[in-house]
């Protein structure tokens, strides 16, 4: 935009000069030839009275020195065959002062000029002189180069403004589209600065009024995720309490694990909302092979009660990766529940974490009848679920710069989930 203003000015301010400049240059040229035309006239006047009454001895002399002083031929022609100074044919215009008339004509050596004297008792003379095109073009090149260098200045302040006037109206967009793309990297703290003319301004303004609105939509949506705490946590007391309940003190521990786990997916949810409303707060990061090893713990048990051979391997060492513990719970808990959800009782599956350049790989297999294409979209599900499982696995996998592939065939399905180092 801002080139596209400047091509404008300069196109436009282009054919001011050349339609000012080119009338001023052929006048330039044409007051230069009359100026010639005049200073040869008054020089040829300045000898009319000699010429009128002196001798033509002495007119030579007066003539000689006269053309020697200019530098321009002159001639005077007498009554009959007699030629003073500069020798010269009779042109027509010559015969044609001869008559008593004096002119001015242009031939091709530039301009003549006869003046026809009258008062000798012998007849009419007539004075006769030239202007070259040299003299009457004198000065001309100086005049129009000082003319064509002024445009070319004007032109160029012309640009040079209209380069600054452009700037002025291209920054303010320049920076509305670097602060709507910080908006969109959920950067919802950018605002915009009411610069520029008042369209951009009003522009500037819908945007901030806009990002504080989602910012405002977001914050009661994260807050209402807040709530289910408190909606939750009555329900979850009383589950509790039936579990303590239980004669059998093994099915009253695992419930009241399960209870404590449910608490604590909660609490971890409420905790990841409010945090992204923290523009200050540091990426989060957690030990992938402690994760694992906990979240295999837990479906142990189920497995073992559908007879699942289950196969873990979490590799040596620690992992960390750029997820959150719960977020990376989260989305084992989802895959391996699709494991149980989608495949039969008795079908072994494998669990392995294993480090990679630049973070670590988590993979989920198992041998059931495969997993259909197209569940990784959100809300989409081969069962009775919401469909909700892998686009929290998928989502965990993009917090940590990574990505979610799955594979299925006859033999089973293949979940792969890419995780970065923090």
């Amino acid at each position: 935009m801002r080139s596209r203003l400047t091509l404008l000015v300069l196109a436009t301010t282009s054919l001011m000069m050349i339609a000012f400049l080119v009338p001023l240059a052929l006048l330039v040229r044409q007051v230069a030839q009359d100026r010639a035309t005049v200073r040869a006239t008054a020089d040829i006047q300045s000898i009319v009275p000699q010429v009128g009454t002196a001798e033509p001895a002495d007119l030579r002399v007066t003539v000689e020195q006269l053309a020697a002083t200019t530098g321009r031929p002159i001639t005077v022609f007498l009554p009959g065959d007699t030629v003073l100074g500069t020798a010269a044919p009779r042109t027509p215009a010559v015969r044609l002062a001869g008559l008593g008339q004096s002119l001015t004509v242009a031939s091709g050596g530039g301009r003549e000029i006869v003046v026809a004297v009258q008062g000798r008792p012998d007849g009419p003379a007539v004075i006769r002189t030239v202007v070259s095109p040299a003299e009457g073009s004198a000065g001309v090149t100086r005049s129009w180069l000082v003319l064509f260098g002024l445009g070319a200045l004007l032109v160029a302040l012309g640009v040079l403004v209209a380069d600054r006037l452009a700037r002025t109206i291209v920054r303010p967009i320049t920076d509305l589209s670097d602060v709507s793309h910080r908006l969109a990297g959920a950067e919802l703290t950018a605002r915009a600065s009411p610069e520029g003319p008042r369209e951009v301004r009003e522009v500037a303004g819908a945007l901030n009024h806009l990002a504080g609105r989602i910012q405002e939509l977001l914050r009661a949506e994260r807050e209402q995720v807040a709530d289910l705490s408190h909606r939750l946590r009555t329900p979850l007391t009383a589950l509790r309490l039936e579990a303590e309940g239980l004669r059998d003190p093994e099915e009253s521990a695992r419930l009241s694990a399960a209870a404590d786990a449910l608490e604590r997916a909660v609490s971890g949810l409420i905790q990841q909302a409010r945090r992204r409303t923290d523009a200050d707060a540091e990426p989060a990061g957690c030990d992938a092979a402690a994760v694992v090893a906990d979240r295999a713990a837990f479906w142990a048990v189920l497995a073992e009660d559908t007879g699942r051979e289950m196969t873990v391997d979490r590799g040596p060492g620690p992992q960390p990766v750029a997820v959150s513990a719960d977020e990376l719970g989260a989305a084992i808990d989802a895959l391996l529940g699709n494991v149980f959800a989608h495949t039969p009782d008795r079908t072994p599956f494998s669990v392995r974490l294993e480090a990679a350049p630049g973070g670590a790989v988590l993979t989920i297999a198992d041998r059931g009848p495969g997993m259909p294409a197209g569940l990784i979209r959100r809300g989409v599900s081969g069962g009775d679920s919401t469909g909700l499982g892998l686009d929290i696995a998928r989502r965990a996998a993009q917090t940590a710069g990574g990505q979610l592939e799955i594979t299925g065939s006859e033999n089973g399905s293949v979940v792969t989930m890419r995780l970065g180092r923090p």
